[in-house]
């Protein structure tokens, strides 16, 4: 399956921006919005991340769009949203329409997830070049 050139060329811009960052830090500038685990949001297992992954209000999770996994950001991972207290653990992934992507996990506080938005943040994460 061939990408198609936008997402070949986020790709592309990806790794330029990844390969930049120095040897242990990567550092990415994404699109983030949050969900929650609301009726209506998911599937008939709302609790349950793509995983397979329990989810509960108050953990400090993430979902990424499939294209940062290829950079590290796989199930487990950990990562420091700039502006946000903590590390994030990698739990959970999006669809594969979303490219340059986080969703922040905010449990069942359907206000809360609405009153985030859409941000632009910048995350970080250990990785070793490539």
């Amino acid at each position: 399956m061939s990408m198609r050139p936008p997402a070949r060329l986020a790709a592309l811009l990806i790794a330029f921006l990844v390969a930049a960052c120095g040897d242990d830090e990567r550092t990415l500038t994404v699109t983030a919005t949050a969900y929650t685990s609301s009726p209506g949001e998911t599937d008939d297992t709302p609790n349950i991340a793509a995983w397979g992954d329990t989810l509960a209000p108050g953990m400090k999770v993430i979902a990424v769009s499939r294209d940062l996994l290829e950079l590290g950001l796989v199930q487990g991972a950990e990562v420091t949203i700039d502006g946000l207290d903590g590390r994030y653990v990698v739990l959970d992934k999006m669809h594969p329409r979303w490219n340059a992507k986080i969703d922040i996990y905010m449990g069942e506080n359907v206000k809360k997830a609405r009153d985030w938005g859409r941000r632009e943040v910048t995350i970080r994460w250990e990785g070793a070049e490539d």
